[in-house]
């Protein structure tokens, strides 16, 4: 049985809020792998006034029915007030790496 699998791209004001954010997220089981990539540089329009920021890049792997739970968590733990938070769907890949996801974000069962 293939699982559906989303991507989850996120930007943060700094590298230790990604990190942040990603490390709970796989502890909480949410997402099975947190990439923080390096500082980019976002040209974006805010309050009327266009905005050039250096952020960071987080992409989370998880399965698309948490897509939902992740998007409030990420919203719950990052300082934005209106963070960029998208999901795109994984079509196609490596069959075991996707079957990983799946199992990293399985729940345990309660005692």
């Amino acid at each position: 049985m293939t699982v559906a699998a989303t991507m989850i791209y996120v930007t943060a004001a700094s590298q230790d809020e990604a990190l942040s954010i990603g490390a709970t997220l796989v502890e909480e089981r949410l997402v099975a792998c947190a990439n923080v990539l390096g500082d980019i540089t976002s040209v974006y329009r805010w309050d009327g006034e266009v905005q050039e920021e250096t952020e960071v890049a987080l992409v989370l792997k998880t399965r698309s029915d948490l897509v939902d739970r992740v998007t409030q968590r990420v919203m719950e733990l990052h300082d934005y007030t209106c963070p960029c938070v998208v999901a795109l769907p994984i079509v196609g890949g490596n069959p075991d790496y996707i079957a990983w996801i799946a199992a990293e974000t399985d729940q345990p069962e309660e005692d």
